[in-house]
């Protein structure tokens, strides 16, 4: 019979059980409580929390380098456009959540890592009824930038084609924390001995990864961007695109599967991974397996900007 245990207990055991990856934790804040916590043993959401049972939420990583945070006001853009979008108001002012950020992030006292933001309709039952939920929620966690081998920017990498369809309308443009089908897609890719999915739709082209945006270079040397009716317009697509633009042609455009076997560079982008050449898509060659000069200068440029004009952490001011 399962034992029944008083408060004392609960917490005892709550702080002692062993949980994977929660040493890459660094600090985290909950709105509720109002207050910085670095003990990840705590680190907990509320199963009430319609943001958890429901996926009623929204969210966004960013990176941190170089004690300044990267694209902060453009992805804290993109969130209150999700949050408009799925009727979600946050706990407090954008301003505060800035501000909150970046002391998050300040607390950890280290120079690079990533910081997770979730908005959530908050805790209150478990009905899809919104009525449950007297106030949403804020999350801010941050944790350790995953540490990636230079070789796999000079090898590149294995992409394949996922047979999970994209997202459908209104809920392509939104980062929703249902990732259900993001995480289908990079299941699949990696039993099948890939590195990243790629997703198509009904008509064969391209839309996006599982959770970066994905671009080619044509044979004439243009950086071809997929149309974005059905994907994310990522923040590292968009800020790659106005760093580069003074140095190649881009163009805005469908592209069909066939094209990326045709292709000089297909090309990955991404918070983390900034950008990334791929080698292969499903087991054929891409350029001969060689990582591109257009896929070397995006990430150049990127990493340049990241160091230049990250907004400091332990600046507090408002936008």
């Amino acid at each position: 019979m399962t034992q029944i245990v008083d408060t004392q207990e609960y917490l005892h055991r709550l702080l002692t059980i062993d949980r994977p990856g929660v040493e890459k934790i660094l600090a985290f804040y909950d709105h509720r409580l109002g207050v910085i916590c670095k003990d990840p043993r705590l680190l907990y959401i509320p199963m009430d929390d319609h943001l958890v049972h429901r996926g009623d939420g929204v969210f966004e990583t960013l990176k941190f380098v170089c004690s300044g945070i990267y694209q902060l006001d453009a992805h804290l853009e993109r969130m209150k456009k999700s949050c408009s979008t799925i009727f979600l108001q946050p706990p407090c002012s954008w301003d505060e959540i800035r501000k909150l950020v970046l002391e998050v992030c300040a607390s950890t006292a280290c120079e690079k890592g990533l910081v997770s933001l979730f908005i959530g309709r908050g805790p209150g039952g478990f009905s899809v009824d919104f009525r449950e939920c007297p106030q949403s929620s804020l999350y801010i966690v941050t944790r350790e930038h995953p540490v990636y081998s230079e070789e796999m920017w000079e090898q590149g990498v294995k992409a394949y084609k996922t047979q999970i369809p994209p997202k459908q309308g209104y809920l392509s443009q939104i980062k929703s924390v249902d990732y259900l089908p993001n995480v289908l897609m990079k299941r699949e890719a990696v039993l099948n001995g890939n590195d990243y999915p790629f997703c198509f739709d009904k008509q064969g082209y391209l839309v996006e990864g599982a959770t970066e945006n994905v671009c080619i270079v044509t044979s004439e040397g243009k950086l071809v961007v997929p149309e974005l009716r059905r994907a994310l317009p990522g923040t590292t697509l968009i800020r790659a695109l106005e760093l580069v633009k003074a140095e190649v042609d881009i163009e805005y455009r469908r592209v069909h599967e066939e094209e990326i076997h045709e292709a000089m560079e297909v090309i990955l982008l991404g918070t983390s991974i900034d950008a990334l050449s791929v080698v292969s898509f499903n087991n054929a060659p891409v350029n001969e397996t060689r990582v591109g000069p257009v896929s070397r200068r995006l990430r150049e440029l990127i990493v340049r900007d990241q160091k230049e004009n990250g907004v400091p952490m332990y600046s507090t001011g408002a936008a």
